[in-house]
C-alpha cells in the first residue's frame, strides 16, 4: 500500500480505504488507486490483516447441500448482496451432518471471517445452541426458524397450508407427504387438511425414504389400492423430481391420478413435462435481508435485538398438479 500511495500520489490511509471497499472516496482517486493495484497485482493478506485487528471482509456461508440448485441460487444472491458492501464469501457444505457442520464452524474461526450465514443442521438442538455461543462472531440463520439467533426464513407451516388447500380444491381423495414428521411443511399441510377434512389422517401417508426402489414400491402399491386422485407433496424439488420420474415409469398420469407438488421452485420445474408445481421461496429478498442483518451486527456488535421475521412463500401451479393452469394459488385467491 505504501508503494501504491507513492505511485498514485495519494496518502496511504486513502489507499487503504479504497482497497477495503470504502465508497466515501473521490471516484477519480479510487479508480486511480484500483488501476495501480491491478497493474501491480496487489493482493491483500486477509489473515495478516485480521491478526492486526482489522476486518477480513469475508462472510462465511455454511449450507446443508450445495448440490441442491436451490442453495446454488441462494448463494448467488448472498454473494451479490455482500459484494455491494465490499465483502466476499467463502462457502462450506455440511451435508446435513452435525459433525461436519461443527468442522465448518471451526474453520470459520481460524479464517477469522467477520460474520456467518448458515443453514443449520439441527437449528433448535442444545448442542447447536452451545456451539453458536462459542463461535464469538455475528451469525444469521437462513431458511430455518432458529431459536436464540437472528434468522431469515419462509413460514413453512403457512406454505404447507397453501399446498393442502390447493390439493383439496382439486378434489384429491388421498394424500402422500414425502418428508419427515418434524418438518414444518408437514405440520402446516396436516393442519390445513384437518380444517375441512377432520378424518384426513386415515387418508394421509407419510414417506421418509429417499431410495428410488423403495419409493417405486410404495407408489406402485398405493396406486394399486387407490383408484381416485392422490395429492402428493414432497418437501423439496429434488424429491419431487424423483417421484415425477417414477410416476411416469409406472404409467400414473399427472395430474389426472396424481397431483404432485414440490418445494423450492428450482429452475428445472418448468422444463419437465408436465411442468412441476412447486412452492417458490423469495430467495433474493431472503438473501438481501440476511446480509443486511449480518452487516448491521458486524457494525454494531452491541446490538442485542434478535431479528425473527418469517417471509411468505408462493405456490406456482403447473401441469403436474392441475393441468395447464399456471397462475399462483395466491393470484387465484
Amino acid at each position: 500500500m505504501t508503494e501504491i500511495a507513492k505511485l498514485t500520489g495519494v496518502s496511504q490511509p486513502t489507499v487503504s480505504r479504497v482497497l477495503n471497499g470504502n465508497q466515501a472516496v473521490n471516484p477519480e482517486i479510487r479508480e486511480r488507486v484500483l488501476a495501480c493495484a491491478r497493474e501491480h497485482n496487489f493482493q491483500p493478506n486477509v489473515i495478516a490483516r485480521s491478526l492486526a485487528g482489522s476486518r477480513t471482509m469475508l462472510i462465511g456461508l455454511v449450507f446443508t447441500d450445495i448440490s441442491n440448485s436451490f442453495f446454488a441460487d441462494l448463494e448467488k444472491y448472498l454473494e451479490q448482496e455482500a459484494k455491494k458492501s465490499g465483502y466476499s464469501v467463502i462457502l462450506f457444505n455440511s451435508d446435513y451432518d452435525w459433525n461436519r457442520e461443527k468442522e465448518c464452524l471451526d474453520v470459520m474461526r481460524r479464517y477469522r471471517v467477520d460474520g456467518l450465514i448458515l443453514v443449520p443442521v439441527e437449528e433448535n438442538s442444545e448442542r447447536f445452541q452451545q456451539e453458536m455461543k462459542k463461535l464469538d462472531m455475528p451469525a444469521v440463520a437462513i431458511t430455518r426458524k432458529t431459536s436464540g439467533m437472528d434468522c431469515v426464513y419462509v413460514d413453512h407451516i403457512e406454505a404447507g397450508g397453501q399446498v393442502a388447500h390447493h390439493l383439496q380444491q382439486l378434489g384429491c381423495e388421498s394424500y402422500l407427504f414425502v418428508g419427515t414428521k418434524r418438518d414444518g411443511k408437514y405440520e402446516g399441510f396436516l393442519e390445513a387438511l384437518k380444517e375441512t377434512e377432520p378424518d384426513c389422517e386415515s387418508r394421509l401417508t407419510r414417506i421418509e425414504t429417499k431410495n428410488s426402489e423403495e419409493l417405486r414400491r410404495i407408489l406402485k402399491q398405493h396406486f394399486a389400492e387407490h383408484a381416485g386422485r392422490t395429492g402428493i407433496f414432497a418437501y423439496n424439488d429434488r424429491r419431487a423430481i424423483q417421484i415425477h420420474g417414477i410416476l411416469q415409469e409406472l404409467g400414473i398420469e399427472m395430474p389426472e391420478r396424481a397431483s404432485l407438488v414440490g418445494f423450492d421452485n428450482t429452475y428445472t420445474c418448468e422444463f419437465l413435462y408436465p411442468g412441476l408445481s412447486s412452492v417458490s421461496q423469495p430467495n433474493q429478498e431472503m438473501a438481501a435481508k440476511a446480509v443486511q442483518c449480518l452487516l448491521k451486527k458486524i457494525e454494531h456488535p452491541e446490538e442485542r435485538k434478535i431479528m425473527d421475521e418469517p417471509m411468505q412463500a408462493r405456490l406456482i401451479v403447473r401441469g403436474s398438479s392441475a393441468g395447464t393452469y399456471r397462475r399462483s394459488i395466491r393470484e387465484k385467491r
